[in-house]
């Protein structure tokens, strides 16, 4: 059956909004990406450190995601450099971005040209074009810099946020104003769901929203401090941190999984083969529920 298609705004960090816009790919332009820009770890960290840029790494992924894997372009951008010398553990497409973004005028300009090689319709944006890294605090005045020591920590901040702070670039805004649906995640909630949420405007486009905003929770509990956190209190932590509950529905793998807050969705999500990942189809099927919810008021249904 052909439904009527959406405009949807997929944001999170690399991975996990990789594969949300592979599985959303057939959507084309009527798809958005946000991506994450905060990781300093990697490829990616060694080439921050070598002078000031976003990073690169995630949004390399989610442009590899939609394009065939067995593509000249995909081998290429997916290509790591072996060994222990200077370009070992690289990645050519974090390279490629990275050369770019030295010689096109913004990361933009840089985006929208590897988009033209890789034929890739859907918009793929970063969350900021300007180069930040994520802070958090914790009890006693205690304070960390930067994904990987966030990710470390063995308990939850009390507190995240971008230094410097930064804004958004206008594409960002106007998709979330005019998206249909809105996700978020999956991902590790600390640094990739929540850091675009710490950018003002791209908050204050999503509390305004027009369409209905759904986060997807990971499949199997990820390696964090938010990992002990029931889905009340990671609603409660951000709400605390950015002012607002920017969230409609949440889409879980856990039957016993329950909010007093928000609706929840619980469906099989895994994929057979790789059980820590979601299915494309049953992923689907899952946002299909979550529309048919609210499509008899909204009158939005989503594509397949």
């Amino acid at each position: 059956m052909q439904l009527k298609k959406l405009n949807i705004v997929a944001i999170g960090g690399g991975h996990g909004l990789g594969r949300v816009l592979s599985t959303l790919s057939f959507m084309g332009h009527q798809l958005t990406g946000i991506v994450t820009t905060t990781d300093n770890g990697g490829s990616t960290g060694r080439l921050r450190k070598r002078s000031s840029t976003i990073a690169w790494g995630d949004l390399r992924n989610c442009l590899t995601q939609l394009v065939d894997e067995n593509s000249i372009g995909s081998q290429l951008f997916n290509f790591r450099f072996e060994g222990e010398d200077e370009l070992g553990g690289h990645n050519l497409g974090n390279l490629i971005l990275y050369g770019l973004g030295k010689v096109q005028s913004s990361p933009m300009d840089s985006i929208k040209l590897v988009r033209r090689l890789l034929r890739v319709r859907t918009q793929v944006l970063p969350m900021s074009e300007t180069p930040t890294d994520l802070m958090a605090f914790y009890p006693e005045g205690r304070c960390r810099l930067g994904e990987l020591s966030v990710d470390e920590m063995p308990m939850m901040p009390t507190d995240l946020m971008l230094a410097p702070l930064v804004k958004s670039v206008k594409p960002c805004i106007d998709a979330i104003e005019n998206a249909d649906l809105i996700i978020l995640g999956p991902g590790s909630f600390l640094t990739s769901v929540i850091p675009p949420l710490l950018v003002r405007d791209i908050t204050k486009a999503i509390n305004k929203r027009k369409g209905h905003c759904v986060l997807i929770d990971n499949i199997v509990a990820e390696h964090s401090p938010a990992a002990k956190l029931t889905l009340d209190e990671k609603l409660d932590w951000i709400e605390s941190n950015i002012g607002c509950l920017p969230i409609d529905s949440v889409i879980c793998q856990d039957k016993d999984v329950h909010s007093e807050r928000v609706n929840v969705i619980c469906q099989d999500l895994a994929h057979n083969k790789v059980p820590h990942h979601h299915d494309n189809e049953k992923l689907i099927h899952a946002l299909e529920t979550c529309v048919s919810q609210i499509s008899k008021a909204s009158n939005i249904e989503i594509a397949s």
